[in-house]
C-alpha cells in the first residue's frame, strides 16, 4: 500500500469514529511518505484528544 492509501484508510477509520485504527494508518502513511497529509490530519486528532476545558471540570 502506498501512504496516500493509508491516508485514505485512516480517513474511512476516521469517520467511523475507529480512533485508534484511524491514528494507525496516518502513522503508516506519515512513515512512507512524511510530506503526506496524513501529518495534518494526526496532528488534527491529537488535539481533539487533549482538550481539555477547566469550566466544564469547574460546575
Amino acid at each position: 500500500m502506498t501512504a496516500e492509501d493509508y491516508y485514505k484508510l485512516g480517513n474511512e477509520y476516521r469517520r467511523k469514529g475507529d480512533w485508534k485504527h484511524a491514528i494507525d494508518n496516518y502513522l503508516e502513511a506519515i512513515a512512507l511518505d512524511p510530506e503526506s497529509p496524513a501529518v495534518e490530519a494526526k496532528q488534527m486528532l491529537d488535539d481533539i484528544f487533549a482538550f481539555y476545558c477547566k469550566d466544564m471540570y469547574n460546575p
